[in-house]
This record gives C-alpha cells, sequence and structure tokens, in this order.
C-alpha cells in the first residue's frame, strides 16, 4: 500500500536518502529545504510524487504552514520522519548561552514543532508513524560534544514519553540512533563553537579532531540507513530504539555497562535514604 511521507531536512545526508528510498517504492513524500533553490532538485527524484517544501524548523510558523501544505500536497501525512539537525561542537563550558539556544531551537523544539503539527491528524485517525533521528550522542557521550549530545537526549526522552501517550492512539514511535554514517554530517552538518578556551585543548578538542580525519571515511552506509528506517516503518510492532551500525551498538552498549556499574556499585547508598 502507498504511503505518504514528510521528511524533515532532504538536501542531503539520511533524509534524502531516506526519501529516495521511500519514492523508489512507489510512495509520496514531502520533504522540506531550507533553500528555495533545494526544491526543484529533490522533486526530480519523482515528478508528481516528491514535493520539495522549504521550511526553516526553527520557526513555528513556517513548520505549521509547512505540514498543512504536505497534508493538502498528499492527502495525509502516514510518516513523519524528523531529520532535521546538527551538531555542536565544542566543551560545555566554552558554548555561549546563544550556541545552546539554537542547537536546542534546530535539535528539540523544532522536531517537537513539527510533531505537534503532525500529531492532530494522526490522532483522528488512529494512525501514524513517526521516526526521530536521534544520535548514539543521544545515548552514549563524547567530551567535545555535550551540548549536541544533551540535545539527542532530550530529543530520546521526548519520543519515549510521546510513545507512551499515544500507544493507545495507534500511533507507534521509534527513536533511529545511528552511529557515523558517510554523509556530509562531519563536513556541513556541524558547528565549532566560537570562542575557545585553552584548557580544554586536549580531550575535549578530540571530537574536533576525530570528525576531521574520518570524514568521508565513516563506517555506515546511509543507503542501507535508509532501508533500515523503512523497514521500521513497516514493521507492524516496530522498536521504541533502533540503533544503526556497529559502531552505534558498541557504545550504547559501553554507555549501558557503565550505568550498569554504576548501578551494582553504589546500590547500599542507594538503597540507604528509605524511611526506617
Amino acid at each position: 500500500m502507498t504511503q505518504t511521507w514528510l521528511i524533515t531536512g532532504v538536501s542531503g545526508g539520511l533524509g534524502r536518502e531516506i526519501a529516495a528510498a521511500a519514492l523508489a517504492r512507489g510512495d509520496v513524500v514531502a520533504g522540506t529545504v531550507r533553500r528555495a533553490a533545494d526544491v526543484a532538485a529533490f522533486e526530480t527524484l519523482a515528478p508528481g510524487r516528491a514535493h520539495g517544501l522549504v521550511m526553516d524548523v526553527t520557526d513555528p510558523v513556517a513548520v505549521e504552514s509547512a505540514v498543512k501544505a504536505a497534508e493538502s500536497l498528499t492527502g495525509q501525512v502516514d510518516v513523519l520522519v524528523n531529520n532535521a539537525g546538527y551538531g555542536l561542537v565544542g566543551a560545555v563550558e566554552e558554548a555561549s548561552l546563544e550556541e545552546v539556544r539554537a542547537q536546542f531551537e534546530t535539535n528539540v523544539f523544532g522536531p517537537l514543532s513539527v510533531l505537534k503539527a503532525v500529531l492532530p491528524a494522526m490522532r483522528a485517525r488512529r494512525s501514524g508513524r513517526i521516526v526521530n533521528i536521534t544520535s548514539v550522542s543521544g545515548l552514549a557521550v563524547w567530551a567535545g560534544t555535550g551540548v549536541y549530545c544533551a540535545s539527542k537526549w532530550a530529543l530520546e526522552g521526548l519520543t519515549q514519553s510521546l510513545a507512551a501517550e499515544v500507544a493507545e492512539l495507534g500511533i507507534k514511535l521509534t527513536n533511529v540512533a545511528p552511529g557515523g554514517l558517510r554523509t556530509s554530517f562531519a563536513k556541513g552538518s556541524k558547528t565549532i563553537v566560537a570562542s575557545k578556551i585553552a584548557d580544554y585543548d586536549g580531550l575535549a578538542r578530540d571530537a574536533e579532531r576525530i570528525m576531521a580525519d574520518h570524514a568521508g571515511s565513516e563506517p555506515g552506509d546511509p543507503r542501507k540507513a535508509a532501508l533500515a528506517v523503512l523497514a521500521v516503518v513497516d514493521a507492524e510492532n516496530p522498536p521504541l530504539h533502533l540503533l544503526l551500525g556497529e559502531d552505534a551498538l558498541k557504545y550504547a552498549a559501553y554507555a549501558a555497562d557503565g550505568l550498569k556499574a554504576d548501578i551494582d556499585a553504589w546500590r547500599d547508598l542507594s538503597l540507604s535514604i528509605a524511611f526506617d
């Protein structure tokens, strides 16, 4: 059965690959881009079924307008993929409050605005699939990416809570957490903090160096990642979490092991606060 999609951030990267995969099987996709110049290029993927919409995810009015346009063009939005985002790189102390707010506007409040615009129609139909593209950085952390990690942790938590809230309404959600994908993210979708502190030139600067060194050689194939997203959307009982890539599995497991180690090591103190 043909499905209709709304995917944010389809100019390139994973969003573009998800859109291309959905279109290749005959689905209809409304995809958002930030620049009007990118609309025509997106629509050439499948004339008549690929609909480009200019939208700034940080502008709630633009989001509301784009969602209404998507529903008008496609009839209804069966599948929402919140994909648009970027990464702020730098130590937590180095990041200005303006940089932190901008990161959260795009990575958290943006997806939330899209969710709030799409959910009423999904609730009315008692059906819908929502995929939020988070990151393994929403489950594990690295020095030098604290603000980005915090934004992805926020989206992870938001998705988990929303999934519980709409479970009885026929709407299913999945957090898709990729590891390193061979896209333009390490070059074009990251921002370096404007002000740096010399004390953080060691470990906290490693994230910036590693991204630069591995740009173009990331282990994950974005086309295969897109097919995995389609498989989750098609699943009768999709997972709440889907990690993509061996590196994502490894780092998420490290994080889980670290949490369990702290729980076990400090169990007695944790239990000591009960009333006698």
